[in-house]
């Protein structure tokens, strides 16, 4: 089955070959006409109008947040927190821990996260006095021995370079302890399997509503209960207050102790949206589909030849992500040569620099996969790429 004339983009861009969903994903129909909703019948403002369309935009608001929580699976949508992206869900954990955390206590991390997932806890490293420890890869592309005695463990669920998926459920089964802190960013596995934070065990789980085909300004952070209490709020004013007097100000409970000023209320309705769409195909079909995607994806660049590919050689090993070199030619090249033929890739280090490194390499091409992609954008990227050997030659 095709999915792509679900999404608008498609049908006003008739080649387009789509492959870099891991930056951004496109949207279905669906969540576009949310959007268009919205502002066209009850926009206003949300917990503070008691107008109808008020009523109503706060009502929507609050049945995404149970939507979420459903999703994933989390036990109360009080643990649904609205935020813009993954990586404010990140600096805000960051901020908040610092309060937590004294010199004598080790932040560990890894050498495959995005910047979004490794700046932050470098910089309050310094900040705090705290020892950062970098988790290697092994040659599996695995990551080797996670410490068990750190205060703060945080990683990738899924490399957006390599496609590993870590096993979060025995980590955390391995590092639990209740005054530890361990985060799980998400961006790059939410869109692609189903979820379920408890079976997890994380205490804290992030991830972005435009790589799950919601629109961009919208992400979530899910935090268990009980450690969200721990946490000092990250940005104030606004709906997070309870009561403001000249010597003091309390603040309201989580979620809305971390929601400050008006939210993306537009992007919350459009993150409503695209879980009822994925929900439409069933996250188990969405992964077989996709799996049935990379594993052709692979097949095919193998047999391009002169071409190196970064992370687990076995399709069923990997999420919706090929990273890649031709031999000879910069990535950068490869992406502007099949950019003019309207198929779009990632070059560059895809803000992971610190792998990159460790991989004894600058830059690499990506391509990534979604619902929409099909045998045929496969067919038509290793055309691609065979023409760019043939420039290069």
């Amino acid at each position: 089955m095709s999915y792509k004339s679900d999404f608008p983009i498609f049908k006003n861009n008739k080649n387009l070959v789509y492959l870099d969903s891991a930056a951004t994903s496109q949207k279905p129909k669906i969540v576009i006409d949310s959007i268009s909703q919205f502002y066209s019948e009850y926009n206003s403002n949300v917990r503070r109008g008691l107008y109808p369309i008020a009523e109503k935009a706060t009502a929507k608001v609050e049945e995404v947040r149970a939507k979420v929580a459903k999703f994933i699976n989390a036990k109360d949508p009080k643990e649904i927190i609205f935020v813009r992206n993954a990586t404010e869900a990140l600096n805000l954990l960051a901020y908040s821990a610092s309060h937590n955390l004294s010199p004598s206590e080790t932040i560990a991390t890894t050498i495959t996260e995005h910047h979004s997932n490794f700046v932050p806890w470098q910089v309050l490293s310094a900040k705090t006095g705290c020892n950062l420890q970098i988790i290697d890869i092994g040659e599996n592309f695995q990551l080797k021995k996670v410490p068990k005695n750190s205060k703060l463990l945080t990683m990738a669920h899924t490399s957006n370079v390599l496609g590993t998926t870590n096993n979060i459920e025995q980590i955390s089964k391995d590092f639990k302890n209740s005054s530890n802190f361990f985060i799980v960013d998400a961006a790059q596995s939410v869109p692609h399997q189903k979820i379920d934070v408890q079976k997890l065990g994380c205490d804290f789980f992030v991830f972005s509503g435009h790589k799950m085909m919601a629109a961009t300004g919208i992400g979530i952070l899910y935090g268990k209960k009980e450690k969200l209490k721990e946490l000092e709020p990250f940005l104030y004013g606004g709906e997070m207050i309870r009561e403001v007097s000249v010597e003091s100000t309390t603040f309201e409970e989580a979620p809305y102790k971390f929601e400050a000023g008006t939210p993306d209320i537009a992007g919350i309705i459009s993150l409503g949206a695209a879980i009822d769409y994925l929900n439409s195909i069933g996250m188990d079909k969405v992964r077989n589909y996709e799996a049935g995607i990379i594993k052709y994806a692979m097949e095919r660049l193998e047999n391009v030849g002169n071409i190196e590919i970064y992370g687990p050689k076995n399709p069923t090993e990997r999420s919706s992500v090929i990273s890649f070199n031709l031999n000879g030619v910069h990535s950068h090249d490869v992406a502007q040569i099949l950019g003019d033929m309207n198929i779009c890739i990632r070059s560059g280090h895809h803000c992971a620099m610190p792998l990159h490194q460790r991989l004894g390499i600058q830059a690499s091409a990506r391509v990534s996969f979604a619902i929409y992609n099909d045998e045929e954008d496969i067919d038509t990227f290793i055309q691609g790429l065979e023409k760019v050997k043939k420039i290069f030659k």
